[in-house]
């Protein structure tokens, strides 16, 4: 017996958390009755998902794109916006893990692997990412030194991060970043914290997996080294 939404993930529904909101949403049923979070199912069981029944598990999937600005990460999007699956062209039903935002680039791993999207994303497996962020003006030393110990954002401190600045002048700064949070909008807010701006942000690496030469809009398949490193994370 398997966890129904571990069951949804395995075959290309979603990540385990968007597959309990499905679940609670009242959008899944097993046998023809409305399914409940945290029942199991078999193989046996009729799944279906608003009505069609969920398929065969899907041959997994992992691609590491390199996001531009101007596209939501996201699979569809309400506004009309381009989304990241433009740019995408598999034959797999993909799913970004984790967020990127619209003005924001860099490395984003996309998959139909539902247990790896959770395992990077969950808090407590406190994956390391590292951005490279361009600010307005010059970052003192005992802002990046509060950075590192964690300012207040949304009424909750962030965890120790590390923070290296790379090059500046009386106008910008370029620094390092690397945290293993992953809550919304966070390196922007973290340096609006300290009176800082940030002007450009790219995320160069998730763990010690990076974006190498990759160019804006270009994605490739991970390898299998690539691929059980992120699962052991």
């Amino acid at each position: 017996m398997t966890r129904l939404n571990k069951y949804l993930a395995d075959h290309g529904v979603g990540s385990r958390r968007e597959c309990d909101k499905l679940i609670a949403d009242g959008a899944v049923t097993v046998n023809g009755k409305v399914a409940a979070l945290g029942m199991s199912v078999s193989e046996s069981d009729h799944v279906a998902l608003n009505g069609k029944r969920v398929g065969d598990k899907q041959k997994l999937c992992y691609i590491l794109l390199h996001k531009p600005k101007g596209y939501v990460t996201t699979v569809k999007d309400d506004l009309g916006r381009k989304t990241v699956m433009d740019l995408v062209h598999v034959n797999a039903r993909l799913y970004p893990v984790g967020r990127l935002d619209y003005d924001t680039e860099g490395l984003l791993i996309l998959t139909n692997d539902g247990a790896l999207a959770n395992r990077l994303t969950h808090p407590r497996n406190e994956v390391d990412k590292t951005y490279i962020a361009r600010i307005s003006g010059i970052l003192t030393e005992s802002e990046r030194l509060a950075l590192e110990r964690g300012v207040v954002i949304d009424g909750t401190k962030t965890a120790p991060a590390t923070v290296r600045i790379l090059s500046g002048d009386s106008h910008r700064t370029r620094c390092e970043v690397k945290i293993h949070e992953g809550r919304n909008h966070q390196v922007k807010k973290m340096f609006q914290a300290v009176g800082k701006e940030v002007e450009f942000l790219k995320r160069v690496a998730v763990g010690e997996l990076r974006l190498g030469g990759l160019k804006r809009g270009e994605y490739r398949f991970l390898t299998e080294k690539e691929t059980e490193y992120l699962k052991n994370l």
